[in-house]
């Protein structure tokens, strides 16, 4: 990838585009309605997904995976939110969940685990607990040693995909005196005995991804089933979020442009005093911003991916840049575009209500906006941030 993906994609990212672009108008955006109505999991979306291989498009070609490239998966993941971000879940935590296999995990582990998820295995990420939210080096969860094994006890609070995913990243502390080095990750599968999931929370959007409580009650896992070095889990997971932060930029970016899509065929289509509303300066200026933001937005994510890709060492800066820049421009977008619409948007009979809805939990989930904020300061402050 050059240094610079943001001015052209290639014949082979645009045709990833199109291609997935094709499968969510016929198996994603039909589904949306009812998916988020029934708040049930999308699975047209997830077949569709598997069978063309962008349910988990990051996987290593090594591994049984398509082998995209970090700006490929954003392109995958960004055109299926456009259709239903609940949707869009599926291959976001897919890589959420195997990230720290690929980062710190033997190889063994990454035949398994990486292989079983190109296959279609879904791949869950268990980080949050009840009292780590932003505060993630927290955990209460523990791992102990049993002979050859482990034992692992702990409830997992904010876990998309449970229940559905066969495979779960856990992160654990197994010593409680070193805090953040004192944290370990391992791979829990659902199988399991004493793995049990909470009732799906009622949420306010992404209806379609189920979010539930993972219980840990004395699950016994096999030694091989730590990810790389003890005390090492926390790293593992700061590394994946820099990385799947892009993937939330893409959500976000996705579900705007839906939304400026739609916003745009009503304005000139709907009739008020004699002529097209699309006529009107005052709306003309709303669309315009819609626009230009959303532009904005994508170019920022497109140049986080280009970074990820190469694991430049800005990565942190501008994982954090694109998640929080592009949510942000989510809400505002999807927010006037049911303004556009007026009275209809306010309704469910059209989608934009429903991307609103959606578009709100990419400001809160892999690190609030606040934390995103945080985490630039910081890089700025280091002199991280590259000048070009």
């Amino acid at each position: 990838m050059s240094d610079h993906p943001m001015y052209a994609l290639s014949e082979e990212h645009q045709a990833i585009r199109e291609a997935v672009r094709a499968i969510c108008d016929a198996k994603v955006a039909p589904f949306a309605a009812e998916v988020d109505e029934e708040a049930r999991y999308p699975r047209e979306a997830a077949e569709a997904l598997r069978a063309a291989d962008f349910h988990a498009p990051h996987v290593p070609e090594a591994y049984g995976g398509a082998g995209a490239d970090a700006l490929a998966t954003v392109l995958v993941i960004e055109e299926i939110a456009r259709a239903d971000v609940s949707a869009s879940l599926i291959p976001a935590v897919n890589k959420l969940g195997s990230l720290p296999i690929m980062i710190g995990g033997s190889e063994d582990l990454k035949k398994k685990y990486l292989g079983r998820l190109a296959a279609g295995e879904g791949f869950s990420y268990c980080l949050s607990e009840p009292d780590a939210g932003s505060d993630a080096a927290n955990q209460k969860t523990r791992a102990v040693r049993d002979g050859d094994g482990w034992i692992l006890n702990g409830t997992k609070r904010w876990i998309s995909n449970a229940g559905e995913s066969e495979f779960y990243t856990v992160l654990a502390t197994t010593d409680p005196d070193a805090r953040s080095k004192g944290i370990s990750a391992f791979v829990v599968e659902k199988t399991d005995p004493g793995v049990s999931f909470g009732a799906p929370e009622k949420k306010l959007g992404i209806k379609g991804s189920p979010t539930r409580e993972v219980y840990l009650d004395n699950v016994r896992i096999p030694g091989d089933r730590i990810i790389g070095e003890e005390g090492k889990g926390f790293e593992y997971a700061m590394q994946t979020l820099d990385h799947t932060r892009v993937t939330i930029a893409a959500q976000a970016v996705g579900v705007a442009q839906g939304a400026l899509d739609y916003a745009l065929g009503y304005a000139q289509e709907r009739q008020q005093f004699g002529r097209s509303i699309a006529d009107f300066q005052g709306l003309q200026f709303l669309l315009a911003d819609m626009g230009m933001k959303v532009e904005a937005a994508r170019q920022l994510t497109y140049a986080a991916a280009g970074r990820s890709e190469r694991g430049d060492s800005d990565l942190t800066f501008f994982g954090a840049a694109a998640k929080c820049f592009a949510s942000d421009v989510a809400m505002e977008v999807t927010t006037n575009a049911v303004q556009v619409l007026g009275g209809y948007g306010y309704t469910r009979d059209y989608p934009v209500e429903r991307m609103m809805r959606d578009a709100k939990i990419t400001q809160i989930y892999e690190g609030t906006n606040q934390v995103q904020r945080i985490v630039m300061a910081r890089q700025l402050l280091a002199g991280v941030q590259s000048t070009l």
